[in-house]
């Protein structure tokens, strides 16, 4: 067998195993709960129905409302702070650059519950407990330090005349990251915002701990407690994780030839 069809067969077999779990969820959101409990699989929601769908966006709604606006705001915090860190470490010469790297590396290492238990402390003493603020601080502590990785790596690449010449037209740093460097960077920073919204989206720990209320959780925690007091309506459990999974899925569908780009760049050197 040809080396191109054994990785034909092996990206089909990896596609399957990763559809397959997917297809059971969308295939219980739509059937009633009497066929769920079955001791036969119903493979086709021949007599499926939208009430598990409705049901869930009246329950869930506002959970996903807050992980969005958690998610674009870690987004934004992310970006403004990665930016300018990995653009100063990569073009400027920074001092200690290698030790600041190592360090990003490590901080990556700290075991999510330490950090969790921290930021309850704090957020418990400037009174942010159940607010939106504390989940994107919170979060961006997760999303900085590989997205400066990720854009470091890409702007390493960057030929060092680009921005010079910048330079010499008047320009100063700063206007050289906004007019030269981030437009050749359109990738990395494509790639460090979708992981950045992958992981605020797709965190528990944090948003556990630093919620107390019911209205001030993200989907991630909606689901969990729409578990726990709607047992025996699965339909609506599934329905709930087909919504939450469809910005994501949108997400990766448009920005994949960008990401793959993104993590590519950087890592081969002439």
């Amino acid at each position: 067998m040809s080396r191109r069809a054994v990785s034909t067969a092996a990206g089909i077999a990896i596609l399957a195993v990763m559809l397959f779990p997917l297809y059971w969820m969308l295939n219980a959101s739509l059937l009633p709960s009497t066929e769920l409990i079955q001791p036969e699989p119903t493979w086709l929601p021949i007599h499926g129905t939208l009430d598990g769908y409705r049901n869930a966006l009246q329950s869930q709604g506002g959970h996903l409302l807050t992980s969005l606006y958690v998610a674009l705001g870690t987004v934004a915090v992310t970006l403004a702070v990665a930016v300018p860190a990995a653009y100063g470490l990569a073009q400027l010469g920074a001092p200690l650059a290698r030790t600041l790297l190592f360090a990003l590396l490590v901080a990556q290492m700290i075991p999510g519950i330490v950090m969790a238990n921290a930021f309850y402390v704090a957020a418990n003493e400037l009174y942010l407990i159940n607010t939106p603020i504390a989940l994107i601080l919170a979060d961006s502590t997760l999303c900085v330090p590989f997205a400066v990785l990720i854009l470091h790596a890409f702007m390493r690449g960057i030929p060092a005349e680009i921005r010079e010449a910048a330079a010499l037209d008047g320009a100063s740093s700063l206007r050289a990251l906004r007019s030269v460097i981030l437009p050749v960077s359109r990738n990395a920073v494509i790639t460090a915002s979708l992981f950045s919204f992958l992981f605020a989206w797709a965190d528990f720990l944090y948003a556990v701990t630093l919620t107390t209320r019911d209205e001030a959780a993200p989907i991630t925690v909606g689901i969990y407690r729409f578990i726990g007091a709607h047992i025996s309506d699965w339909n609506s459990v599934m329905a709930t994780g087909v919504i939450a999974s469809l910005p994501v899925a949108v997400l990766l569908v448009v920005a994949q030839r960008y990401v793959a780009a993104g993590i590519t760049s950087g890592s081969v050197k002439d």
